[in-house]
């Protein structure tokens, strides 16, 4: 039976980018997710998958005809610490498949057994992980954020050793591309200038293939990295995304969000939120994600720099240099854009803004901060007001006087946007709950799910919480439960962890 349809650019083009290794057999397969609506989208035949000979593929223990399994090749700064060979140490790229809007798409594996990047690791994964991967990422997809997705996840039949035995699992991972800012570094690294330029012509044939004409198609590449991690990063800001581990191999260069190790919403709202039990030092912390994220593309310059400089004599490096800074210096004003964009849709408001705008949207982030109010309900609260209901939102700010004082500025601006014939008063409410959601996969009811899962291999809760955060703007009673926060002391406490 022909599951996938595979068309394998990466093995075919880029032979030195990677190692081919099969994916370790294992015990008794079974499917613990599958994402239909996906596997719809790509073209595939669901009910062929939703089956035993499907798990036997998620699980690696059975290899698809036409599939190429690689480990790809790729170098990091993690925690800021250069790290020349990482690679590929648990995770396998099956090949590509077209979708049926004509897109490529990667399918790869995760937890499907050590590759030679494993670096001592057993290159598997944990029920509990790979769950969560499943739930975030599609809760982030939900959310209108470029993410890659969850195909399936595979219980194994065997057990991993962590802190403790736990029961294993393999993911199925669909992205764009498994290229990351860490895929040029180790290239960059290691001299390998010719191999360097043919990934990255591969990069700009897969995501901008207009550039490949462009004499300075690799300064392009970058300035076209640049702007999708400033749309992507402002998004995460937006909803109160916090990734927890971006180090440069987690940054990809189609800008979708990848690698859900110890991510997490924040909760009551916290500039300094840091939730991963490895991020001692805060570096990753919520606030510092758009400076991180330019401190990557420094990096992704550095890397491209043999390519951007028309030659290796001191004027051609200098001239180069002044080129990349001129896109990494803009990106703070693209983030700062696309952030202020959708800081403006949340406050109701259709114009172009302003200083006032901007003043608006600080002071309301401001009295988030000051009060430790939930940051998801108070928007959503917010679309509340916009249609005459402040309960819910008084309800949730205990500081009425600095509460009343902004609602007059913020109803001024309304209004005068109304009077102007930009804004409406009466569908407001209505755009605003379309990008304030109501539900999260929120950081309590992902542990008890992926609990209830990997102890007592009950999905029950799992599934529930799985359907509600894929309707994250709905306002239906029945999913009421998931968007509840954790008590205060729950989340002051709250950490998450890599499950590598």
């Amino acid at each position: 039976m022909t599951t996938f349809v595979f068309d394998n650019t990466f093995a075919r083009e880029l032979p030195q980018a990677y190692v081919s290794q099969s994916p370790a057999p294992v015990r008794s397969p079974r499917l613990l997710f599958f994402n239909r609506a996906l596997a719809d989208e790509l073209g595939l035949d669901p009910a062929a998958l939703d089956s035993p000979e499907g798990a036997a593929i998620f699980a690696g223990s059975q290899i698809p005809d036409g599939a190429q399994p690689l480990a790809q090749a790729y170098a990091g700064h993690q925690f800021g610490g250069f790290s020349p060979q990482l690679g590929d140490g648990r995770a396998l790229l099956l090949g590509e498949v077209i979708d049926r809007q004509g897109v490529r798409r990667d399918i790869a594996l995760k937890g499907s057994g050590r590759t030679p990047f494993s670096r001592g690791g057993d290159g598997k994964a944990a029920v509990g992980p790979m769950l969560r991967e499943a739930l975030v990422s599609e809760s982030v997809h939900a959310l209108g954020i470029p993410t890659t997705r969850a195909l399936a996840v595979a219980a194994t039949g065997e057990s991993v050793l962590r802190d403790r035995r736990l029961p294993g699992a393999v993911l199925t991972r669909v992205a764009a591309s498994h290229l990351r800012v860490g895929t040029l570094q180790f290239f960059a690294a290691q001299r390998r200038l010719d191999v360097l330029r043919q990934v990255a012509d591969y990069a700009i044939a897969r995501h901008d293939p207009a550039l490949a004409s462009e004499p300075d198609r690799y300064l392009a590449l970058l300035r076209a990295v640049a702007r999708r991690q400033a749309s992507l990063i402002a998004q995460w800001m937006n909803v109160g995304f916090l990734h927890g581990v971006m180090n440069t191999d987690n940054m990809t260069l189609s800008g979708e969000t990848i690698d859900y190790g110890p991510c997490a919403f924040i909760e009551a709202y916290d500039p300094r939120a840091v939730f991963s039990s490895i991020d001692t030092a805060g570096r990753y912390a919520f606030a510092n994600q758009p400076l991180i994220a330019r401190w990557n593309l420094a990096r992704l310059a550095e890397a491209l720099l043999p390519l951007i400089a028309e030659s290796d004599d001191e004027a051609a490096i200098r001239r180069a240099v002044d080129d990349v800074m001129v896109v990494i210096d803009a990106f703070p004003g693209w983030y700062d854009a696309q952030w202020r964009d959708g800081q403006r849709a949340k406050l109701g408001l259709a114009g172009p803004g302003g200083a006032e705008t901007a003043a608006l949207a600080d002071d309301w982030l401001a009295l988030l901060h000051a009060n430790a109010v939930d940051f998801t309900l108070a928007w959503r609260a917010l679309s509340a007001a916009a249609g005459g209901d402040e309960a819910p939102l008084r309800a949730r700010v205990g500081d009425t006087q600095t509460l009343d004082a902004w609602l007059v500025r913020w109803r001024r601006a309304c209004a005068a946007e109304d009077a102007a014939g930009i804004g409406d008063p009466a569908p407001r409410a209505q755009r605003m709950r379309t990008v304030n959601p109501l539900i999260i996969a929120r950081n309590q009811q992902v542990e008890r799910a992926l609990a209830a899962a990997s102890d007592d291999d009950d999905l029950g809760p799992f599934d529930r919480l799985m359907a509600a955060v894929r309707r994250p703007f709905d306002d239906d009673p029945a999913l009421a439960s998931f968007a509840e926060p954790a008590a205060a002391d729950v989340t002051a406490r709250y950490q998450t962890f890599c499950g590598t």
